[in-house]
Parts: structure tokens; sequence; C-alpha cells
């Protein structure tokens, strides 16, 4: 059973008991990512969670941080998204005092030494070149860049490289104290606690003088599309990354669950409905998946693929066929019965690491009114019916409404126009 706090200031505890583990998780988390950016600080957030591992008061290089975490076996890190970012340390569970006290130190205390951010500066744009030479990482980029627009939640995260080169360290640092706050921090502990003294010990870490001020408010994104979208992101390859998909539901929309299982039974694993038509069967592609993203203002539902550049024409129609064949039949008690017990299984297995126990609980602390615990999700999905599936189907697969964004060696829109209109 969880347990849940807050200090004065505005910062939430909460806490994921596991007994049968030796580890444990401490992550911190802020409600803070690339949509909460302005165009000419794109990036920021993610060049912030770089510049936490580059030294501070106490631990004065990235080499000192790097050689204590290092020295207990830890496993560290952080991560940005485009409405939240997160830095977790994973351990022996006797070294947790250990963990809060470096999470704390770096997120309090860190120097943004002028050195370190022109040092990191190059790193950033070899990473942002990285994701932008793998189409099968950046696809999600050019789609949702298709969808979303010009808003920040059509912004890559990284920022484009320009930003990068010249952002200033003024401007850092203010970006960081105006989310950095008390009231925007989300301490959660997973793994082999001492029930008793856990809070305590957050406390001690993590309570400040500093006070909490008024957060800003995210732009909102409204999707009024009319007409289908089409992105082409030229490169010449010999496997087009494809990605296809609909504007869906946002956290705690009442559908959600039942788009979830609506994308296991198409393409959530290797017996669903696309992997055997476009992969097994057909040979037209090697991986093929369906999945969800959610905002709190919207969110998409996607297809995507790898495909041979000779082949995406077919693969298209056979896609379009499933799509178009689950809207007008819905899907079979069996397949329901399996999508069911998939969904119920994957968080069964996410639920096993503390890492990932830690990130279940504190996402919900985000973005939901309440957290819900593995059985009561799995009772939400357990009511899901047929019907709840069709009638999803029906609701967001419009054409109209249809994003279509590829990778590969393509410039001209035209033929993909005329596919579509068939």
């Amino acid at each position: 059973m969880i347990q849940q706090a807050k200090l004065k200031n505005g910062l939430r505890m909460i806490v994921a008991p596991r007994h049968e583990t030796e580890a444990v998780t401490a992550l911190v988390l802020f409600k803070v990512g690339s949509r909460n950016e302005t165009k000419d600080i794109n990036g920021v957030s993610h060049f912030i969670e770089h510049l936490m591992f580059k030294g501070t008061k106490k631990r004065p290089t990235t080499l000192s941080i790097s050689k204590e975490l290092d020295g207990i076996g830890a496993e560290y890190n952080a991560f940005t998204s485009k409405d939240y970012t997160g830095y977790y340390i994973k351990a022996n569970a006797e070294k947790l005092p250990l963990l809060l006290d470096i999470l704390s130190d770096m997120l309090y205390n860190s120097k943004f030494d002028p050195k370190e951010i022109e040092r990191e500066r190059g790193v950033i744009i070899e990473e942002i070149n990285m994701y932008r030479d793998n189409p099968l990482m950046y696809i999600d980029d050019v789609f949702e860049g298709a969808m979303y627009g010009d808003h920040p939640l059509g912004w890559d995260i990284a920022g484009p490289r320009k930003i990068i080169r010249t952002v200033s360290r003024a401007k850092l640092v203010a970006y960081k104290n105006t989310f950095y706050q008390p009231n925007n921090t989300n301490v959660i502990v997973a793994g082999r606690v001492n029930e008793k003294t856990i809070f305590d010990q957050i406390r001690f870490a993590f309570e400040t003088n500093k006070k909490s001020k008024a957060l800003p408010k995210p732009k909102k994104k409204t999707i009024t599309q009319k007409k289908p979208t089409i992105a082409l992101s030229y490169k010449e390859t010999e496997q087009v990354q494809m990605a296809l998909g609909y504007p869906a539901y946002p956290y705690n929309h009442k559908n959600l669950i039942a788009l979830h299982v609506l994308a296991a039974v198409l393409g959530g694993n290797m017996s669903s409905r696309l992997f055997i038509q476009v992969r097994e069967r057909r040979g037209l592609a090697y991986s093929v998946r369906a999945g969800v993203s959610m905002y709190e203002d919207t969110g998409n539902f996607m297809v995507q693929s790898g495909l041979a550049h000779d082949r995406v024409d077919e693969a298209l129609k056979v896609i379009f066929q499933e799509l178009k064949l689950i809207q007008q039949k819905g899907i079979t008690a069996i397949e329901l019965g399996r999508a069911k017990e998939f969904l119920k299984g994957q968080l069964v297995l996410q639920m096993e690491d503390s890492r990932n126990a830690a990130n279940y609980y504190g996402q919900q602390a985000l973005f939901q009114p309440s957290i819900k615990t593995p059985h009561e999700r799995e009772r939400e999905v357990e009511r899901v019916t047929r019907a709840d599936v069709l009638r999803v189907a029906k609701d967001i697969m419009k054409m109209s409404r249809l994003t279509l964004a590829i990778i590969g060696p393509y410039k001209d829109k035209a033929h993909f126009i005329k596919l579509l209109s068939r």
C-alpha cells in the first residue's frame, strides 16, 4: 500500500514499500517539460536536466557525483519529456539516505558552471544528431510535429541546434528557478524502505526554506484538423519509418482504458492483428506496433512500422484495411479477453522493478487527481467491454483527422495524398 505526505512548502512525498526486494529507487519528478517552453528557449528543459549532473558545491564536478554513485553500484539517470522531467537513483536499499542526499544536492545546489554549460552544448547537439540520424528514434518527433504543429507539443524536446548553441546561462537559471520549486516537486521512493522512518529521511534531505511561487500554466492545445496531414522527412534509407495515427484522449479521459485495449488488439504484441497481417502473413515489415500517448489536454493513437521502401503502399493498404475492419466489426470476445490479460500481465511485470514502480506512481501523481493501485487499474481494464472498444475505434479513427509521417526517400506528398483518397 502506498503512503503519501506533503511538506509545508508543498513538496509531495510518495512511498511504495516493497519488502520482497533488497533494492530501492529514489525518483524526483517535476511537472515541467518542453511544452512549458517558448520558441526562443525550446530545449532548455532538457538542457537543465543535463546540467544537474555537472557539479554542486558539495560535489564540485561530474566525476565527484559519478564516482560516489558508481562506488555503490547504483543505476542512475534522468529524462525529459514534453510534460515532465525526472531524476532517479536505484541502489541497495541500505544506501537510501545517500541517494536522497545526492538527489537533493543536485537539484538544489547545482552550480551551472559557465564552462560546463559551454561543454554541454556540444554534447546535446550530438544527442540531437544521434536521434535525427536514427529514423526509428526520430519518427515519433516527426509524427507529433505534424499532428500538433507550431505548438510546444509539436516541437522537439531537445530543441533546435541554434537555440542550444546560443541560449544564455541567465535564461537557463531563470527557467530552472521558475519550475524547480517545492510545490512542483514530487519525491517517490519505491522498494525496500523502513516505513517508520522513510518520511523523516525524505524530509531531512529535501526540506528547504525556499518558498513556492505560482507556476506558469502551459499553453493548451486544441486540435481542429479537418483533413489528413502528411509529413515527409527526406532521408536516403533502405528501410522507411512510417507512423500514422489520430488525435485521441488526454489523461483521465473515461475512454482511455478502452483505447489501450484497442491498441493491444491492433498492435500491442506479436499476436496482434497488425503484426500478423503486416509482418507474418505478408512480410512487409520487421516491426509494427500500435500505442497511445497522453497529455493533459490531448493525446494520440499511433501505428508505427519499419518498411521496405518499395512496399510502403501495400503496407499502408493492409493497415488501413485492419483499421476499417475494427471500426466496422469491433473485436471478438476472445480478443478482448487476451488483450485484458496482456495489459494486466504487463502491469505485473512493470511493478516487479522498483524503478518502474516509482514511475508508475509518480506519473499518476503529476497528472491524475488520485493515485490508483495496480489492482484498481486491473479492475478498470476488466470493466472494458467489446462495445466500449468499438465505440472508441469509431470515435477516433476518422480519415479527416489522420496524420501520416514518413522518414525515407520521398519529397512529393502528392502520391500519398492520392493513396489516402482511395
